[in-house]
């Protein structure tokens, strides 16, 4: 029998599968803190006119071979008590834009109270109540590395938190770092933010002045847990990051600029000093400079449909393709009793209204006859 068209069955026919790709993504910190351009400023990091946050890439931005890797901003909320004047009477720099980039943050990431005002971030994702983050940097990482989602219990983020004085400790912020982890992620995580799952993040590391004592495994111990310092949304893509790593968390707060003093470049302002008398950018870039590494798996959810093609005995041993026939005979029998052969190079997948959707090339032509069966696969991904 000649046939072109067999229909699928859809309960034996056809199977839908769902996977899930990784793929390890680090970021190292000399493409964040300086490679092009030491530390500032450095044309691979881009600031706007407005202010709002800086964006990095992993080459000078206005390279046609740049990436965009992440953007970076900064904020506190309106209950923070940095948000109020200054001793000298003074407002913050860019007071309505800290608390606005909170707000925005907050509001995307935390949602809303029965009363209908933005929930503000907290350290252990108790909602309802606990510790919150008023003050915070905020690392929104790009589609093309956070594809689908941050794989849960990958994240990590090194931070330089030396302190000291002169130009030379801020050229060196990695005598003493701090490691943050969503450790628990994996089975940790949480579900009550309405951009999805997210995790807690954790300080871990080798800073010798952490006010907490630290155990063998190098975690810094806070009660009976380990220093909460954050929060990474797996989907969104979003790491909190509280501006506590380099203030309370620490027995003495680091100096978190470089600034000169006539002719001597000294380290000034604590995070909280940044945080009320920098710009955005400002501290974004001061920020960065103590980014070391940067490393997690991101996720591709793979959504397949597999086909099962199937060719009975009796099913395509004859050709529609015009070469196949020569003065009304077969050119592949060489007399009338052979049985008919085909050569399968490609399977036509079709709608029900006979519209071809989709085409499938096979790697070599396969021989069909009467005496074979065989059941080719089509998958299709999206």
């Amino acid at each position: 029998m000649a046939t072109s068209f067999k229909t699928f069955d859809p309960g034996k026919d056809s199977v839908v599968t769902r996977n899930l790709l990784h793929e390890a993504i680090p970021v190292t910190g000399t493409i964040i803190s300086g490679t092009y351009g030491s530390p500032s400023p450095s044309t691979n990091v881009k600031n706007y006119s407005h202010g709002m946050f800086q964006s990095v890439y992993d080459y000078p931005y206005l390279s046609s071979s740049a990436n965009h890797i992440f953007d970076l901003t900064m904020g506190f909320s309106a209950t923070s008590h940095l948000s109020g004047t200054t001793a000298g009477g003074a407002a913050p720099t860019q007071r309505a834009k800290k608390i606005n980039i909170y707000n925005e943050m907050a509001q995307v990431l935390a949602g809303f109270d029965e009363n209908s005002a933005v929930r503000r971030f907290d350290e252990d994702g108790d909602l309802t109540g606990g510790t919150k983050i008023d003050e915070a940097y905020f690392v929104n990482f790009t589609r093309l590395l956070a594809k689908d989602e941050i794989k849960k219990g990958s994240f990590s983020l090194t931070l330089g938190i030396s302190n000291g004085t002169g130009l030379s400790a801020y050229a060196s912020p990695f005598a003493q770092t701090l490691t943050i982890t969503d450790k628990s992620g994996s089975t940790g995580y949480k579900v009550n933010s309405p951009a999805g799952d997210y995790g807690i993040l954790f300080a871990t590391g080798s800073a010798t002045g952490a006010k907490n004592a630290v155990d063998a495994t190098g975690l810094i111990a806070v009660d009976r847990g380990y220093a909460k310092v954050g929060l990474i949304y797996y989907q969104a893509g979003i790491a909190v990051i509280s501006s506590s790593v380099f203030g309370s968390l620490l027995s003495s707060s680091v100096s978190m600029s470089a600034r000169s003093t006539g002719t001597t470049p000294v380290l000034s302002a604590s995070v909280n000093g940044n945080f009320i008398s920098s710009s955005i950018s400002g501290a974004c870039t001061d920020f960065r400079h103590r980014i070391q590494n940067i490393s997690f798996n991101n996720t591709t959810e793979l959504n397949s449909t597999v086909y099962f093609c199937r060719a009975d005995n009796t099913d395509f041993n004859y050709s529609s393709n015009p070469t196949y026939l020569s003065s009304s005979k077969m050119v592949v029998k060489n007399n009338s009793q052979d049985v008919p052969i085909s050569y399968v190079t490609s399977v036509g997948m079709y709608s029900a209204d006979n519209e071809l959707l989709a085409v499938a090339k096979l790697s070599e032509p396969l021989k069909k006859d009467p005496t074979t069966e065989f059941t080719v696969r089509v998958r299709l991904d999206y």
